[in-house]
This record gives C-alpha cells, structure tokens and sequence, in this order.
C-alpha cells in the first residue's frame, strides 16, 4: 500500500475506536503509532520500523509540549478555578441582576453578560457553566421561570468561555496552526461580545412572545445599582490586567496569565477563602490541565503519522480542484464540524482535524486568524448538543431536578444564536480582526 493507503486505513481505525467509545488521547496514540509502524515497515522492514516508530512516539509529544506557549494553559485554567473559590461570581450576577433585571427575561439577560463576565477570568466553559448552576438557575426558578430557559441560559452561557479570552481552546488552536497566541486571544473578545448580545437578544424575543416563561424582576433604584457595582471591580481589574498587558505587548500571554492569577489569588486569600477551597482550586486545575495535555499528546503522534502518511497535502490539493466558490467550500467544512461536534469533544475535534482543514482553507485565501475564532465558535456547538452536550450534563449534575432533556431543549434557541453569530462573523470579518490588527499596528 502506498502512504496515503495507509493513512486512510488508519484514519478509519482511529474513528472506529472514538465511536466504539475509546477517549481521543488513546485512540489517537494508538492509530498513530501503528500508522507509522506501517509506514516505516514498507520501507525498511518491520524490524527497523518497530524501534524508530516507537521513537518518535515518544520523542514527538514532549518535544512539542514542553514548548513555552503551552504554560499558559494552566495559568488560565487557575484563574477561573481561584475566581469560582473566591466567591467572585457572585457580586457580578447580583451586579448584572440590578441593571439588567427589568428588560424581558432580565434575570436570564443578566445571567448571559454575568457569565460573559466570568469567562474574561475563567477560560474552561464547564466551570462557567457549574458556577452559574449554583448562583443563577436556583434565583431564576424562584422568580418563576420556565426551567429549560433557565438551564439554557447556563449551559449556553458557558460556551463563552471558549471565545472570551482567556481561552483554553484558543490557545491550543494558536499552538497547532502555530499562528499568534496573543493576537488569537485579543481577536475573541469583541465575538464573544457580540455572541453575547446575540444570546441576550434571543432571551428578550422568546420572553416576549411567551411572557410566562421569564417574568420581570422587581425594579432595583439608581442607588442600589450603584451599590452593586464595587463588588464587579475585582473581575474588571484582572480582565484590564489580561487583556491590557497583551494588548500594549507589556507580557506574553503567559506571562499575563500568571499575573492574573496572582491577583485572583490576592483577592481569594483577603475574601478569606479557607485553605480546603485552595487545596481543591490547586487539584482541579493539576487534573484539568493534565487531561488537556494527555489529550495533546496523544494526538501529535497521530498528526506526525498524518505528515508521513501525505494527507493534509492531499486534502488541500483536493480542496483547491473543487469548482465552488471559497465561501461555499467554508460552509461545508464548518456543516462538518457541527455534525462531528455531536460525536466529540472540543479539544479532540480540533487537534484531529485541524492538521488536514487548515492547509485547505490557507489555499482558500482566508486569514487563520478569523478562521480560528469561526471554527471555535462552531466547536460550541458541541458542548450544547446531543449527545456529547457537556455543559449539558454539568448542569443538570449541579441543578439534579432539572433532567438533562431539559437542558438541552432549553439551549435550542441558543444553538439558533450560535449559528447567527456565526453568520455575522462570516460577513463582517472586521469584527474578529480590528483587534488584532490594532495590536501590530497594521
């Protein structure tokens, strides 16, 4: 068989094994490995294939990821697991509830910008979700709304997490197009605003054509809202922190990472978080971060057997053969991206697929940057749609009288937004690249 046989052979073991309920990591490592043992063999026989594939399965990953940019993975991830323990989310929904409660759905409005908030400290969209399972659906029930707009709001809100720097997910696509960490994370802020806006302006339409579902909140005066206000300097300072010491080009995004943290760490420490809730912060992000990592791992083996095997290359020729035009060939691959979303996690779809799609769509002429934040936002999908739907899960694990039915019925409208933002992000590119253009200067 020639390589790119080969490629496609194990290509279709390493999906057989994701739908036979295999984690990505290891179906990944396996397919890989055992790719490159073939290719290796048709060239020097399996004797000598064996030791030099198993060589570089195990040279590739930790030459990959010891790589600088990876070490803001886990700054990020403590930043939210700190500002969750600190207690912060707290004073920025009562915030959010006092001068958003009186629009129509105010409570699930405020919930969406609350959540938006967090994520500018947070980056992990399942801890966004958790949080505002606890401080918002039980508030949101006992005003009398509709249960599934209320879970909804809260599992969709925490997809945010993934636009908003700073973002898990962003990173790890900057590290496998190797583009930009920095202006890859500053390009999400404004989309994530928009998105936000987007959700809210679903929120108030649903609530208006059924009213029962979210009714008003009670009227909060000019003094209590400003009362509320104090307690959102906490998470606007480290989002100024974060976003402005990238920006001006004052830190890596490492470094701006781990600056934030520290400050959320101060804040935790005179809010008097107890040293349990620190112990536990600490063990969640280890755990979160070696999962993301393992997950990394697993499939740079698989993207070196990839490079071997020619098929990126081939993908891209093919890509450039077909007689439609760009856009059309874009919304294809982002339609397949919703439909693998149904079947994988975020993180696994883009490390699998993004070695083959990324080659395609820089011959198509479109800007990697843009591309990235389009396909994450696609990757969202994921997380609110069955049956994978983690967010999903998460709340009805935290909230255990909602069923997890309900929750997703709830995110319908929200996977409706998602696919309008998406649409606005196509046709105004400037939204997703002014920032980073500012940033260089260009």
């Amino acid at each position: 068989m020639s390589n790119f046989e080969i490629g496609l052979v194990f290509t279709g073991l390493m999906m057989a094994l994701l739908f036979g309920g295999m984690r990505v990591a290891y179906a990944a490592a396996l397919a890989g490995t055992l790719g490159l043992i073939a290719i290796f063999a048709s060239r020097m026989g399996f004797e000598k294939a064996l030791p030099a594939a198993l060589g570089m399965a195990g040279t590739v990953p930790h030459s990959k990821a010891v790589t600088y940019a990876l070490s803001v993975l886990p700054m990020f991830i403590l930043i939210g697991f700190l500002a969750f323990h600190a207690g912060i989310t707290k004073a920025l929904f009562e915030a959010a509830k006092r001068w958003l409660g009186r629009l129509p759905g105010g409570l699930a409005v405020a919930t969406v910008f609350a959540t938006a908030g967090f994520a500018a400290v947070s980056g992990a969209s399942t801890a966004t979700a958790a949080v505002f399972s606890r401080v918002a659906i039980p508030e949101m029930l006992a005003e009398g709304y509709n249960r599934r707009l209320a879970a909804g709001v809260v599992a969709a809100g925490g997809t945010l997490a993934t636009l908003i720097p700073p973002s898990a997910i962003l990173v790890i696509y900057a590290i496998i197009v190797e583009e930009s960490v920095g202006k890859l994370l500053l390009a999400g802020f404004l989309p994530g605003v928009v998105s936000a806006i987007i959700y809210a302006g679903i929120i108030v339409a649903t609530v208006m054509i059924r009213p029962e579902s979210g009714p008003k909140s009670r009227v909060f005066s000019v003094t209590e809202k400003i009362q509320s206000l104090p307690g959102t300097f906490p998470i606007f300072g480290v989002v100024i922190i974060i976003f402005g010491s990238m920006y001006f080009g004052w830190a890596t995004p490492t470094e701006a990472g781990a600056l934030g943290a520290f400050v959320v760490f101060i804040l935790a420490m005179i809010r008097g978080m107890p040293m349990g809730a620190l112990r536990e912060a600490l063990v969640e992000t280890a755990k979160l971060t070696a999962m993301i990592f393992t997950i990394i791992w697993g499939v740079l083996i698989y993207v070196r057997f990839l490079g071997f095997a020619g098929l990126p290359q081939a993908f891209a020729g093919w890509i450039g053969t077909l007689e439609y035009s760009p856009l059309t060939i874009l919304i294809c691959i982002l339609l397949a991206y919703a439909i693998l979303g149904m079947f994988m996690d975020a993180i696994g779809m883009l490390l699998l697929t993004l070695p083959v799609v990324h080659p395609a769509i820089v011959g198509l002429g479109f800007d990697t940057i843009w591309f990235g934040i389009i396909v994450v936002k696609m990757v969202e999908l994921c997380l609110i749609t069955p049956p994978i739907g983690l967010n999903c899960f998460v709340v009805s694990a935290v909230v255990p009288e909602i069923r997890v039915q309900d929750v997703f019925r709830g995110c319908a409208p929200f996977f409706v937004a998602d696919v309008l933002t998406v649409a606005v992000l196509i046709a105004f590119p400037e939204i997703v690249l002014i920032v980073p253009r500012l940033m260089s200067g260009g």
